[in-house]
């Protein structure tokens, strides 16, 4: 292999870290805890970026920007929220640097200290509403429906590449509206949105579900979650949608006069999805030869190998790849001839195996001769000789075919650890062993908080879909009445 990773059964998290490096996705920074997005990972955090600002925008929201900077008055209005948010935040408080008096480089000038320290955004309820005061004065200014692209900065101490770092990148929908009923129905209908791009373009089942209180958002009245399984049976949190009430509203005083005439609160929304989808695409995914990745989101969707031995060989091979690479694109299939002459044709095939392109097409004198070519699929790893003519529309169902089985796949390994538990002692043995255990659970906090410190195990979500879970029972911990079964897991 091109470039060896270390196997999932060895070490899963050295296995993780292997393939974000050595498949060019991303690396460490000169900065502590932040990340270099490469040009390959970044081509798929776009593909991402496309795909799912589309599906916003046909619900009607629109793309907005709003200061990096917040001021640190702003924070304390929500008290939930500063309380939420408190321990990651980054503060400017100084606007200038100096030559050091002593010739040891620059240092912060003490007179250029701000009036008003500055948070680095770690999200922006407090900026956007502060700003919305400013637009909303009457029913007839809402709904508003704004959507940022954009980094945030949470200030974590043990990070990890797209799973944990102190800035990433993401996209958080802000908006407003007359009534706490169409609120609600936004909240709903864009964690829908989540579950919608992560099943049909990520291949990845999810789960549907309301965070427990002690899970949900600083703020939040109501936070609604999708929930992915990865390989190592731990959750990961892949998208939220909160529904705020009317607390960030009082917070910075927006009323609008409503039908009747009188003063009301606006209500409002918030909902993000981050870089973390990059992290929840290898572990789902990927397999001991690399990155697997949906054709949806693959940046080279075909690559085309030639094999030859002489100049006259290699124009010819690459002339009919030229022609096939035509056809490809005809379809609305992104395609790389690799015509690099100082690589072997094994090394590239273990290099795109590795970067976890769909389908791999080689082609050589013979085949030529023949009329076929060798299409190999990265899902199953299975090889086959294939006709010249109509390669075309193989290649592009073969493509559809491959999404579906990803996606089945991961399907098939969520069902077979997902299971029931009843009792305290069995719970403490199976959550080592990974997976979702669905179990009753008494509604209260301090239950909910034991089992964490216990097992490490959280409530990942109360699903509204995917399980069914209303059901009479006694609660796993307490041994208390429950009416429905919860999801627990250890997560990212």
């Amino acid at each position: 292999m091109a470039k060896e990773v270390t196997s999932r059964a060895e070490n899963y998290s050295q296995w993780y870290n292997d393939l974000v490096v050595k498949a060019d996705l991303a690396e460490q920074s000169a900065v502590r805890g932040c990340m270099v997005i490469k040009p390959y990972g970044y081509a798929i955090w776009e593909k991402m970026q496309s795909v799912l600002d589309g599906m916003f925008k046909k619900t009607g929201v629109q793309n907005a920007y709003f200061p990096l900077f917040i001021p640190k008055s702003f924070f304390s209005r929500e008290a939930e929220h500063v309380a939420g948010f408190a321990k990651e935040c980054a503060v400017v408080t100084h606007h200038r640097l100096m030559n050091d008096p002593d010739g040891k480089g620059v240092v912060v000038d003490p007179s250029a200290r701000l009036e008003e320290e500055l948070i680095v955004r770690p999200t922006s309820e407090t900026i956007i509403w502060s700003t919305y005061k400013n637009w909303i004065k009457s029913w007839r200014d809402l709904p508003i429906l704004c959507n940022q692209w954009c980094n945030v900065v949470r200030w974590e101490m043990r990070t990890r590449l797209f799973l944990r770092t102190a800035e990433f990148l993401w996209q958080e929908g802000h908006t407003a509206h007359a009534t706490a009923q169409e609120t609600e129905a936004k909240a709903h209908e864009m964690v829908q949105v989540y579950a919608d791009f992560v099943r049909n373009c990520m291949a990845l089942p999810v789960i549907v579900g309301h965070k427990s209180p002690n899970e949900r958002f600083a703020g939040a009245l109501d936070t609604l979650t999708i929930e992915a399984m990865m390989q190592d049976g731990k959750a990961l949190q892949a998208g939220t949608s909160h529904f705020l009430g009317q607390n960030f509203a009082k917070s910075f005083d927006v009323q609008f006069t409503d039908k009747e005439g009188k003063l009301q609160y606006v209500w409002a929304t918030s909902w993000g999805v981050s870089t973390r989808l990059m992290g929840a695409l290898i572990m789902a995914h990927g397999d001991d030869n690399g990155l697997v990745l949906p054709p949806a989101l693959a940046p080279i969707q075909v690559v085309l190998v030639p094999i030859y031995k002489t100049d006259e060989e290699r124009s010819a091979v690459l002339a009919e790849m030229e022609n096939l690479k035509k056809s490809f694109e005809a379809l609305g299939h992104s395609v790389k001839i690799d015509d690099r002459d100082n690589l072997r044709p094994g090394f590239k095939f273990a290099e795109w195996e590795l970067k976890g392109v769909p389908v791999r097409i080689a082609m050589g004198p013979r085949d030529l001769q023949n009329g076929t070519a060798e299409v190999h699929r990265r899902d199953t790893l299975e090889k086959a000789s294939a006709p010249v003519e109509g390669l075309d529309r193989y290649v592009h169902e073969l493509l559809d075919d491959i999404q579906k089985n990803i996606y089945e796949k991961a399907a098939r390994f969520r069902e077979t650890n997902i299971r029931k538990c009843d009792d305290w002692e069995e719970f403490k043995t199976e959550i080592q062993k990974g997976g979702f255990l669905l179990c009753h659970w008494d509604g209260t906090p301090e239950t909910e908080e034991k089992i964490k410190e216990e097992t490490k195990a959280t409530i990942r979500c109360i699903p509204i879909d995917s399980c069914v879970c209303e059901e009479e029972g006694t609660c796993v911990y307490s041994g208390r009445p429950s009416r429905r079964r919860v999801i627990f897991a250890r997560a990212y």
